[in-house]
């Protein structure tokens, strides 16, 4: 009977319940897994108030704006305004305070696009922690890109017809008609991820206030480095903790569908307010092969949707005689965002091409680094700055847009709005 026992306890199902049993996480493993992702979290709003604090916040945004006459031009400051101030939000409201002052709303729905677009390099820095890694950089590098060719071919099907055409600011027009009047609102309650984060954000982002030329350089580069280390011990945790049954939740929520991605995108970024927080929140999901391109393609479609919110909700505080502009162009931004995500889920040609776009430039970077770098610093920063450049130069006229930058930043202050 011994014997009998012993070969039992030693077959290879007995083996493999124990393996089972050993390696199924406990609590201070999950524990470790939140603590990361509230690092993360801090670390790319570090990033954040860095650019704020270096680019000189919605005065900046307002600033670089005032170069828009065309709507190339437009689309290419929407690029480098929310590149430089990290957050859509922010620069999406901007617009509408400007528009409240009497910018023209056929100049600011190409820098609405090109804000979707800038937006994106927050989340390809995240997924540059994983960089010493090759398979997980590949697939890292690949959710964080899907969402800027998303925005990119969205601006290359779009913004010919915006300005040949301008449906988007017809209909915004008639809409806006049916809420004008209505009382103002403001989103700070919905915040609570900000209101966990920020304060430890705010608190790294002030120990370098002792060096005003240099200190917000270097809370980019202390934003970084949180970064990079809680998406590199992250993956490791969650390809250790991700047990078929806690994949199954995730892919349930996310990737089972495309419409639930969509909506589980949407639902995310009303609530944090941030979609560069959204769709960073997957890309370590999407390194540790726990969710595919194609599955996190749809979540970041969503999230483009739900950022709307803020600008939605800046507009109701807008007065006055162009208040009725204001909620116009916010709603451009909602209905762009809707129709773009609407043509690719129903167009066969298209609903793969963001994807494949992604896959391929991830496969580049798997093989020479530099493919990363070159691409973030040529599409966010180099390409942006010399349009914006070269405007200034070859220009004589006066920039186009006068709405001060100090009224527009005080009209988003009195409104309430926490911005992301």
């Amino acid at each position: 009977m011994p014997d009998t026992a012993s070969d039992a306890s030693g077959t290879p199902a007995a083996a493999e319940r124990t393996t089972t049993a050993e390696a199924k996480p406990g609590l201070l493993t999950w524990l470790a897994v939140v603590g990361l992702v509230y690092l993360l979290l801090v670390g790319v709003g570090v990033i954040g108030e860095g650019f704020r604090w270096v680019s000189g916040g919605d005065e900046g945004a307002a600033k670089i704006f005032a170069f828009a006459r065309n709507p190339l031009i437009g689309v290419i400051l929407g690029i480098l305004a929310t590149a430089l101030v990290q957050s859509s939000s922010t620069v999406t409201s901007v617009i509408v305070g400007l528009v409240a002052g009497g910018v023209p709303v056929s100049i600011a729905v190409p820098m609405i696009m090109g804000a979707n677009m800038g937006t994106t390099i927050t989340n390809t820095i995240v997924s540059l922690g994983a960089l010493r890694e090759r398979d997980t950089f590949n697939r890292s590098f690949q959710a964080a890109t899907v969402h800027d060719f998303f925005n990119l071919y969205s601006i290359v099907i779009f913004l010919p017809i915006e300005a040949t055409f301008h449906p988007l600011e017809r209909l915004a027009g008639h809409m806006s008609h049916w809420f004008v009047g209505g009382s103002g609102a403001s989103v700070k309650e919905l915040n609570v991820l900000g209101a966990i984060t920020k304060p430890v954000s705010g608190f790294v982002v002030d120990l370098f206030q002792f060096l005003p030329l240099l200190g917000g350089y270097l809370a980019i580069a202390v934003g970084i480095g949180m970064v990079i280390a809680s998406v590199l011990y992250l993956g490791r945790m969650l390809r250790r903790t991700m047990t078929a049954q806690a994949k199954g939740i995730v892919q349930l929520a996310i990737g089972r569908h495309p419409m639930a991605g969509v909506a589980s995108g949407t639902a995310i970024t009303v609530l944090v307010q941030s979609s560069s927080t959204t769709t960073s929140l997957v890309v370590p999901l999407a390194g540790a092969g726990i969710l595919s391109t194609k599955q996190v393609f749809p979540f970041t479609m969503g999230a483009n949707i739900g950022t709307c919110i803020t600008a939605l909700l800046a507009a109701t505080s807008v007065s006055g005689a162009n208040q009725e502009f204001a909620l116009q162009i916010a709603l451009v931004h909602l209905m762009y965002n809707v129709f773009g995500v609407t043509v690719f889920l129903v167009t066969p040609w298209l609903k793969d091409r963001p994807v494949r776009s992604a896959e391929w430039l991830g496969n580049r970077t798997e093989q020479n680094r530099a493919w990363a770098f070159g691409y973030v610093f040529l599409v966010f920063f180099v390409v942006p700055g010399l349009v914006l450049g070269a405007e200034m130069l070859l220009s004589d006229e006066p920039p186009a847009v006068a709405a001060p930058a100090e009224d527009t930043a005080r009209e988003l202050e009195e409104a309430g709005l926490q911005i992301e």
